[in-house]
C-alpha cells in the first residue's frame, strides 16, 4: 500500500512539474498548510474526547454502560470476558457519539480481547470491524466540530442525513456478517459429515470373519 501511495505522489508531482512549475510549488505549500491546520483542529477535538473517555474509565462508568448494552453485545459478539465486554461497550458508545478516531484505543483493546490466538479473524472480530467502519452515529460530533472550526453557519444540518446513512450501512453490515457466519458454519458442518459419515479422521476397517 505504501508503494501505491508513493507512486501516486511521484506521478502527480511529475505531471505538475512538467506542466507548470509555479502551480506545482504553490499547490504543495497550500496543501501542506491546510494539512497542518486540519491536524491541529482534529488534535484539539480528539484531545477532548480522549479525556472524556479517560474519565469514563476512571469513574467506572464503562461498566455501567457495559451492563446497559449487555443484551446487544451478547447478541452480536457472543460470550466475552469482562474487560473485553467493557471495551466493546465504550467503543460502541464512542461511535454513537461520533467521536471518530478517539474510538481507536477502545477498539484495539476490544480486538485484542476477541482474538483467540489464531491467524484467522473470528466472527466477533469481523463484527467489531464492521461496527467501526459503518459507525452508526446519533451525534456526529467530530464532523460538527470540524464544520464549526471551518466557519459553517449551520454545522448541525448534517445530523439527520448522517443518522440515516450510518443506520442503513450499520444494519446492512450486521445482517451480511450474520448471514455469512451462518453459511460458513453450515458449509463446515456439511464438509465434516461428507469426509467421514461414521468416524471422522479414522479409516474404515473390514471385519474379519472367523471360521465356524
Amino acid at each position: 500500500m505504501n508503494l501505491v501511495w508513493i507512486s501516486i505522489l511521484m506521478i502527480s508531482l511529475g505531471i505538475l512539474l512538467f506542466n507548470n512549475v509555479d502551480i506545482a510549488f504553490s499547490t504543495i505549500l497550500t496543501g501542506s498548510e491546510k494539512a497542518i491546520s486540519l491536524a491541529l483542529k482534529l488534535w484539539a477535538i480528539y484531545a477532548v474526547w480522549l479525556g472524556i473517555l479517560k474519565i469514563v474509565e476512571d469513574t467506572q462508568l464503562d461498566k455501567k454502560i457495559g451492563k446497559l448494552l449487555n443484551p446487544l453485545i451478547k447478541r452480536l459478539f457472543g460470550k466475552t470476558d469482562a474487560e473485553t465486554h467493557n471495551q466493546i461497550a465504550i467503543n460502541i458508545t464512542s461511535n454513537l457519539l461520533g467521536m471518530g478516531n478517539a474510538c481507536t484505543p477502545s477498539g484495539i483493546k476490544a480486538m485484542k480481547g476477541l482474538d483467540k490466538g489464531s491467524s484467522v479473524a473470528t466472527s466477533a472480530m469481523i463484527m467489531l470491524m464492521i461496527l467501526n467502519t459503518s459507525s452508526l452515529q446519533l451525534l456526529p460530533t467530530t464532523v460538527i466540530g470540524l464544520r464549526v472550526a471551518s466557519g459553517s453557519t449551520s454545522p448541525n444540518d448534517i445530523i439527520f442525513p448522517t443518522l440515516i446513512a450510518t443506520f442503513v450501512s450499520t444494519l446492512s453490515g450486521i445482517i451480511l456478517c450474520k448471514l455469512c457466519e451462518k453459511l460458513l458454519s453450515k458449509r463446515n458442518k456439511t464438509k465434516t459429515i461428507i469426509q467421514s459419515p461414521i468416524a471422522p479422521n479414522k479409516p474404515l476397517r473390514r471385519k474379519k470373519w472367523a471360521p465356524t
